[in-house]
């Protein structure tokens, strides 16, 4: 309660920017605190204010969202990244994804909705919704030839997981909430949250999206950790 959530703005279009800050001005738990109009300013920007969460355009110019993912991910004190995109998903917002950022907008989604996923992305929960997950997953980062190695690979990583963080990790990338998790496996809400941190430790990855890209790679039929290999 009382907490202001630090927000960047990065976007190529000065149009864009002044219509977010204009927006986020008349919400109380918000605060814009610097701007950037391509990648290489969004990293000196994120750097020296420090913000929480980055709304990074995927299209600029020097550098663009998914090359400055990486390093915003990087820094001391990681801001959480929303993808800004005029596209559907698309192969570019599938591979910012997969290197951290913690969900994607629409730049036409409706104000309430902005607002809403700043503070979710805040709070440490992704930003895609039902109908989002399903476009992703419809979508192939690889041609049909490498699936079954993407598959493989993928599963090789859930192997790592305990049986009860692998159902943790089924429901994360179902888009589950924490509270929706601990009710469906009759858990406490700390108690998943402790397996969520163990989870994104033993898949080396740093937010709950990439936990449900590797889900998705490994496939519906997936078998759980421990498992007698199938004949």
């Amino acid at each position: 309660m009382g907490r202001v959530i630090r927000v960047l703005l990065a976007d190529d279009d000065p149009l864009v920017r002044m219509g977010l800050r204009v927006m986020f001005a008349g919400v109380d738990d918000i605060a814009i605190v610097g701007e950037a109009a391509d990648g290489e300013q969004a990293l000196a920007r994120a750097a020296e204010h420090r913000p929480d969460v980055v709304l990074l355009d995927i299209r600029m110019p020097v550098m663009d969202g998914l090359a400055a993912t990486v390093p915003l991910r990087a820094l001391a004190e990681p801001p959480a990244i929303i993808i800004l995109t005029t596209f559907n998903p698309d192969e570019y917002v599938l591979r910012a994804l997969a290197r951290g950022a913690a969900g994607f907008l629409l730049k036409d989604t409706p104000p309430t909705d902005i607002v809403a996923a700043v503070r979710r992305v805040a709070a440490g929960e992704p930003v895609l919704s039902p109908a989002v997950t399903q476009q992703l997953i419809s979508r192939a980062l690889a041609p049909p030839s490498a699936a079954a190695g993407s598959r493989a690979r993928a599963r090789a990583r859930l192997e790592r997981l305990a049986p009860r963080e692998y159902d943790v990790a089924l429901a994360v990338g179902q888009g589950r909430t924490n509270a929706e998790i601990a009710a469906r496996l009759y858990m406490s809400v700390p108690t998943v949250k402790a397996h969520v941190s163990s989870i994104l430790a033993k898949l080396d990855v740093t937010n709950r999206v990439q936990v449900a890209l590797i889900v998705h790679d490994a496939g519906p039929d997936s078998p759980p950790p421990g498992a007698a290999p199938r004949t």
